[in-house]
């Protein structure tokens, strides 16, 4: 009887031993690769044995089905093309699992954690990741490929001579298969499980550090990506992760936040909507955006960071400058989300890509169509990439030029035309709508300075610094961040000469920062990026408060003198008693920042209290402020209230019967 029920258990023995060493290797790996962000050995051992309870979790779910058939099928005729379904079903999950965990160094690299729902969201778009690994990435590439055909020859040549030698016990009996199947069931249930409490095994489960990295390493890849993807279809509800808090109270608080007096609020259908006078009320002005991609502030001087941006450094001067501006993500659709629709992040995906906000989801673009403005968005890119071209055309943009329209790119990368090519066509774009009858409304988003940093050769000369050295990567970063900066820099100053420059409001900033890595639950340092309003019929100052990026868009508004109802949250900051605070949210991690202090909250973890420092960019613990914490749950949560229930419609932007809230 032992000697059959090992019979029927070896294919699952062996295939579980194989998943979870080749798992605990690549664990042990990737934890001796990021040696330094670990404590002590307690800590490296408490990543190992987590992490195991997590590998246990996938080969349970993985395993599970098959265990449930084989004790049947393997007592039937067709045994021996059970075998071969086995092996080649366990062939593949075991090579998906390489794979993922083969990617995981470079996705480290890129987004300081292990491939999750940013891996999902990159899925759709084959021509563009495919272009990018090939043109930065290809050692990378080709080095994963060989590993996985390796880890197939392999793995095909142990399972075939097992299987050769498995074919030997002729009988089972009824009773060993159903011992067998009860085993089986049994062992798996609970390792996918995994807790014998009221929840099953989760992410916040395994996670003992404050460090983002060392509790992604307690994952797994394969778990990672596939937990980020099983909360696709409930990404509309954050209180699952943060806690609930009373609707009414969210609407409170948030309302409170904005610093609006409470008569402004208007609507009880639409709970932020409000009505704002705008601080300039002659004729209203034309408005351009520019959204440079991946610039954040550590790169920039006039920032503290590095002497890469100085047409932006000249710009600062000249302008608005934001001291203290922080992105809201990590994404350009995050970025695009915060700069043009006011809107608070959330742990979803930012509203580009959400299917409800695809129609009837407000913008400024809506806004300013509405009040006679002509709106378009110039890319150099394929427009459709992160849904941006659907997003925009259903939500108040009339024109969308991409690559197709740029006339005669000089030089074409990965990601579209160049920053010149993009400038160059915004220029004729922009002298085009300034002879029109209408106010116009433009963002220009660029993409040069994105991975592999492809641009024109002999443009700018690499800085070299004698007290650091940076490896080949981070310098092809650096050349394409002086490159954006050369294009800004020239498109700017010709614009100056043109006609549609004197009543036109420019505003220039940063999606989001290059990267972010720090050992920080929410690394803040990287949220902060460069801010510029240009023309905004202020005397150049440097504006020192704290300031997120969903400030921006009510800031414009006024500018250019547009009142308006809108259900946006950001401040005026026209208004010199506004602001003062920050949010950003870091994978399944929010921020919360007002002044120096900060509220940190986790998926199913109390809220964690801290101090900033601007000066060294360092996260000081301190003890809880209730009320801090509070607010930051009800922005957090307000994303989602407003999502479901369409609370950020653009229905009702020039509906003026507003009702009191009581």
């Amino acid at each position: 009887m032992f000697k059959t029920q090992l019979y029927l258990l070896r294919p699952f023995i062996l295939f579980s031993l194989l998943l979870i060493s080749t798992l605990l290797i690549s664990r042990v790996c990737l934890g001796l690769w990021q040696i330094e962000r670990f404590n002590d050995v307690t800590s490296f051992l408490t990543l190992l044995f987590n992490g195991l309870r997590i590998d246990l979790s996938i080969l349970g779910y993985v395993v599970l089905l098959p265990a449930l058939i084989h004790p049947w099928l393997i007592r039937t005729s067709f045994k021996i093309k059970w075998l071969n379904i086995l092996k080649y079903s366990f062939g593949f999950i075991f090579i998906s699992v390489i794979f993922f965990e083969l990617a995981t160094p470079a996705f480290i690299n890129e987004y300081g954690f292990r491939p999750n729902r940013l891996f999902i969201e990159y899925l759709p778009y084959p021509n563009e990741v495919f272009n990018m690994l090939v043109n930065g990435h290809l050692f990378t590439l080709v080095t994963v490929l060989i590993l996985l055909l390796v880890s197939c020859k392999a793995f095909l040549i142990l399972f075939n001579t097992f299987i050769s030698n498995h074919c030997r016990v002729k009988t089972i009996s009824l009773s060993a298969a159903s011992i067998s199947f009860l085993l089986l069931f049994i062992t798996l249930f609970i390792s996918a499980r995994g807790s014998f409490g009221h929840r099953p095994i989760n992410p916040a489960l395994v996670y003992f550090s404050t460090d983002p990295l060392i509790n992604s390493l307690t994952l797994n890849s394969t778990y990672s990506v596939a937990h980020a993807f099983a909360q696709l279809g409930d990404e509309r509800n954050a209180s699952k992760l943060y806690g609930k808090m009373e609707d009414k109270k969210v609407i409170q608080l948030i309302q409170q936040a904005t610093r609006l007096d409470a008569q402004s609020f208007t609507s009880i259908e639409q709970p932020s909507f409000s009505q704002r006078q705008a601080s300039y009320q002659g004729k209203p002005k034309n408005l351009v955006i520019i959204l440079e991609e991946s610039l954040g502030a550590q790169f920039v001087s006039s920032l503290g960071g590095l002497t890469l941006t100085p047409e932006i450094d000249k710009l600062n001067q000249q302008g608005w400058m934001f001291k203290n501006l922080y992105a809201t993500g990590t994404r350009s659709v995050r970025g695009i989300e915060a700069v043009i629709t006011g809107f608070t992040p959330t742990p979803a995906r930012a509203v580009v890509k959400l299917d409800k906000s695809q129609q009837g989801f407000f913008t400024i673009a809506s806004l300013l169509k509405d009040n006679n403005y002509a709106t378009q968005f110039i890319y150099g890119g394929e427009s459709h990439f992160d849904n941006m071209k659907s997003f925009f055309l259903g939500n108040g943009f009339t024109d969308i030029v991409d690559f197709n329209d740029i006339e005669d790119p000089k030089f074409v990368a990965s990601w579209g035309a160049s920053d010149e090519d993009l400038f160059n066509q915004a220029d004729t774009e922009l002298t085009k709508l300034h002879k029109g009858d209408k106010p116009f409304f433009s963002l220009i988003f660029t993409s040069s300075n994105h991975d592999p940093f492809e641009i024109p050769d002999n443009v700018v000369t690499p800085i070299s610094y004698s007290n650091k050295q940076y490896d080949q990567k981070e310098q092809l970063r650096h050349k394409a961040i002086q490159y954006a900066d050369f294009a800004l820099g020239r498109f700017i100053t010709k614009a100056k000469t043109q006609d549609y420059w004197q009543n036109t409001v420019f505003l220039i900033v940063a999606d989001h920062d290059a990267r972010a890595q720090a050992s920080d639950l929410v690394p803040i340092k990287n949220f902060h990026i460069p801010g510029v309003i240009l023309n905004s019929g202020k005397a150049p100052f440097i504006d020192n408060r704290i300031v997120s990026q969903i400030d921006l868009a009510p800031t414009l508004l006024s500018l250019i003198g547009i009142n308006n109802n809108s259900p946006m949250l950001g401040h005026d900051l026209n208004n010199k008693n506004a602001s003062g605070r920050a949010m950003m949210q870091y994978a399944d991690n929010f921020a919360y920042m007002t002044g120096e202090e900060v509220t940190i909250l986790q998926p199913n973890k109390a809220p964690l209290n801290f101090v900033y420092d601007q000066d060294l960019k360092t996260l000081s613990p301190t003890s809880i402020n209730r009320h801090l914490s509070d607010t930051a749950l009800a922005h957090v949560l307000w994303g989602s209230l407003a999502y479901q229930n369409e609370w950020y419609s653009s229905d009702n932007l020039t509906n003026t019967n507003y009702v009191v809230t009581p």
